[in-house]
């Protein structure tokens, strides 16, 4: 017997493999920013111990990060999702007016399948990440600079980790904030009523209902 489809009020939104790297990105990062913390809060340090299998932990897990999204280059959903962040059309201008505004109608504020916010915050990581790997490999192996571009790595890391704590808390209040967001990053559909509403400019074939496919 076939398996029963899903309702078609529901709509494809993320495909496996979108959600696999999410997860592993997530993981690595959180395990990144923690093994931070237990570092440079003398409270959990006391607290954890093992400084320096902490700083093993650390390591590693920031070397990782880019790892599960070079390996989901190979499936083409994810190079298409990739594609839309960064793409930064007249809408995203309009819907980053709406924010300045503190403007929540929800017809100033025009989307695609990802918002002007997305992007931006896609974006940020991304650099982000680049500089944190950067500079850490820098602290990690002394003799590739001298102890002044140590230092100065050293101030660069230190400050844009704390940076990077901040902005995954407000990304994942702001995640806690729509379960529907949620849930389709979890099961990768989401309600056709939301994607109209959060996201009214998404006109792709993956929002055909999943009753079609």
């Amino acid at each position: 017997m076939p398996p029963r489809p899903e309702p078609a009020a529901r709509v494809r939104r993320f495909s496996r493999p979108v959600r696999w790297v999410h997860r592993a990105t997530a993981a690595l990062t959180l395990t990144c920013v923690a093994t931070a913390a237990c570092l440079y809060v003398p409270q959990l340090a006391e607290l954890v111990g093992r400084r320096h299998l902490v700083v093993t932990v650390h390591e590693w897990s920031g070397l990782l990060i880019p790892v599960p999204l070079l390996a989901g280059l190979l499936a083409r959903s994810l190079r298409a999702d990739l594609g839309r962040l960064n793409r930064f059309g007249p809408h995203d201008r309009q819907w980053l007016r709406a924010v300045r505004r503190r403007d929540h109608r929800p017809e100033s504020r025009p989307a695609g399948k990802f918002n002007a916010g997305q992007k931006l915050y896609a974006a940020w990581i991304a650099g982000a990440v680049l500089v944190m790997a950067g500079t850490g490999l820098l602290m990690w192996f002394t003799g590739l600079a001298p102890l002044m571009w140590r230092t100065g790595a050293t101030f660069v890391h230190d400050w844009l980790a704390l940076a990077i704590g901040i902005v995954l808390g407000g990304h994942m209040a702001m995640a806690l904030a729509d379960p529907e967001a949620r849930r389709g990053m979890r099961t990768g559909s989401v309600e056709r009523q939301w994607a109209r509403r959060e996201h009214p400019l998404w006109r792709e074939p993956e929002e055909r209902s999943l009753e079609d496919q």
